[in-house]
């Protein structure tokens, strides 16, 4: 339901003058901005594949990826937001746990302080960075195959509405 209220309002969002007037200035293909499933779906795995790594600055890594790949560049930019200064600690936590657990490694008593993570910087590097590996590759990708079952059952929910007349004429104008 939330998905095919955020799929309508996507359709109604046309591109305003001011919009246009700028990606034609700046001659920005219009595909980075389509709000079709499967741009929508690769911004959101690109997003969230960036987000789950610590490091500074994702938003350019999403930006650095545009020359390899078509995606929804604004939905992948606020995907990265996932990891935010008030996620990050439980985030780059969960991953170490996690790296630790798949390494078969003991973990350490756990301080959130700046001193603390840079003294122990060395014995935690490699069980955060594989629990990282295991988020991005794993949370991206069901995100991706999620977000596209969803939109594909709100378009088939949409559809038999609209075949058997069971939505208002207000609804079957909107589609």
């Amino acid at each position: 339901m939330v998905l095919c209220m955020i799929r309508k309002t996507f359709k109604k969002l046309g591109a305003g003058d001011k919009l246009k007037s700028f990606i034609q200035k700046y001659n920005i293909p219009v595909e980075y901005l389509s709000a079709n499933r499967k741009m929508v779906s690769k911004g959101i795995f690109i997003g969230l594949f960036i987000a789950f790594i610590p490091m500074p600055m994702q938003m350019l890594a999403v930006v650095a990826v545009i020359p390899f790949a078509r995606f929804n560049v604004p939905i992948a930019l606020s995907m990265c937001w996932l990891s935010n200064p008030f996620t990050m600690p439980a985030m780059y936590y969960m991953e170490y746990l996690t790296g630790a657990f798949l390494l078969g490694i003991e973990t350490s008593p756990v301080e959130l302080t700046l001193e603390w993570f840079s003294s122990n910087l060395g014995n935690i590097f490699i069980p955060l960075y594989v629990g990282t590996a295991f988020y991005s590759v794993f949370g991206s990708t069901l995100a991706y195959f999620l977000v596209n079952y969803l939109w594909i059952l709100s378009v088939k929910k949409d559809q038999e509405i609209r075949k058997n007349g069971n939505g208002s004429s207000k609804n079957k104008t909107d589609s």
